[in-house]
């Protein structure tokens, strides 16, 4: 008789993060339909999130509580180093009692924004490093990658990498990434970013006033390799995004405020005091299907989070992307958008105005492009989904087909 087989999901859930939460919800819906008799729990940032949202058992990812912020004090320094040397044997553990585990999408083999070494990549390494010894297949799906310059750092993502049993990559930029640091990617595919398998929410209330545009906000610093201009950076952003802001205002527009992490809601209160306007509101979405509803209910936006930008995708609302990084470039292209992206280093307000009003000229046009390439991204979806359960549960009958749920 054929045991249920138990399955891991780890990463950084349920920390605030609506993009990684979304990738987790795309992978249970791909168990729970393919592979209906599997035991899941996870090991993860926020396990009491995780657990109240989504009914999964979970751990907690460091035995050190405060992983997250710097340590000054001796007794916190102290407290994160035996925290290191513990999650190596806990991390074991909790691998040993699985038949697979999934890193479900996010950008876990990437540093385009700050990221120490000993922080997840550390954490993603004892993983991988412990799916080998213990011959537990560890699988990176629909993950983001991009080139590391500091070199602790690019030797923990390479290493895990290479550890993995499966790897796909959510853009073919993150693949080359990988095979530039020196990871074999041969046998690796390209598939779009897992909440693209999410349902299409239905809207659950009337459209949004006429001419609304949803701008989506973040607490950008930029990248790793930043960090000595972080405070210019943001302060550029911000000042740019205020300008647009005001100037759609200005011509009676209603402009919705949207977030993607818990870290964006200073921005989103730095627009609405220096706007001050009646018509500048702002939402509090906890879930990507959230985020897809405001999308749905506007006629066009602008985003700088990745996966703000794919819930207006997924949604078929034209949008231009505040790209800080080449997988925001790709996916727009992916989508056939590439003409509708805008440096968020370089913000130029006057620019942005330009661009965005191009695209509203286009916007049927646009509007029947995202039709198509919203189909071709769930039949794609649906061939990964195949591959992994081939690859992962080889003597599992899969007498259940995955197929994507009602729209809500």
């Amino acid at each position: 008789m054929r045991t249920a087989p138990r399955v891991g999901v780890f990463g950084l859930l349920g920390s605030g993060n609506l993009g990684n939460d979304g990738s987790l919800e795309a992978v249970l819906d791909y168990l729970r339909a393919a592979h209906p008799d599997a035991a899941v729990d996870a090991l993860c940032g926020g396990p009491e999130a995780v657990s109240a949202r989504y009914g999964i058992p979970a751990t907690r990812l460091h035995w050190y509580r405060g992983e997250y912020r710097t340590a000054s004090r001796a007794g916190a320094i102290a407290g994160k180093g035996l925290g290191k040397l513990l999650d190596v044997f806990r991390t074991a553990a909790w691998v040993r009692r699985h038949d697979a585990v999934i890193v479900p999408g996010m950008g876990v083999l990437e540093a385009t924004l700050p990221l120490r070494p000993w922080g997840f990549p550390y954490s993603l390494f004892l993983l991988c490093a412990s799916g080998r010894l213990l011959r537990t297949p560890v699988a990176l799906v629909s993950v983001g990658a991009a080139a590391i310059r500091d070199r602790p750092t690019r030797a923990l993502v390479r290493r895990s990498a290479r550890l993995a049993a499966y790897r796909s990559y959510r853009d073919a930029a993150s693949r080359d990434a990988m095979r530039a640091m020196g990871v074999d990617t041969a046998r690796d595919e390209v598939y779009p970013d897992l909440a693209f398998a999410l349902p299409t929410p239905r809207p659950d209330g009337p459209a949004g006033p006429p001419g609304r545009v949803c701008v989506g906000v973040m607490d950008f610093h930029g990248s790793n390799d930043d960090r000595a201009r972080a405070g210019e950076i943001y302060q550029r952003y911000l000042d740019g995004t205020i300008r647009f802001v005001r100037t759609l205002v200005q011509e009676g527009r209603p402009v919705r405020l949207l977030t993607g992490d818990a870290c964006d809601a200073p921005v989103v209160g730095a627009i609405l005091d220096a706007v001050n306007s009646p018509l500048v509101t702002a939402a509090e979405a906890a879930s990507l299907t959230d985020l897809m509803k405001e999308m749905a209910a506007a006629d066009s936006a602008v985003a700088v989070r990745y996966h703000n930008l794919v819930c207006a995708l997924k949604a078929g609302t034209p949008v231009l992307a505040v790209s800080y990084a080449a997988k925001s470039d790709a996916l727009m292209a992916r989508m056939g958008l590439g003409a509708y992206c805008h440096p968020a280093r370089e913000i130029d307000a006057d620019r942005l105005l330009e661009q965005f009003r191009t695209l509203e000229k286009r916007s049927a046009e646009l509007r029947q492009t995202l039709t198509e390439a919203n189909r071709d991204a769930a039949r794609d979806l649906e061939r990964q989904f195949t591959a992994l359960s081939a690859a992962l549960f080889p003597t599992s009958a899969t007498t259940h087909a995955h197929a994507p749920r009602e729209n809500r």
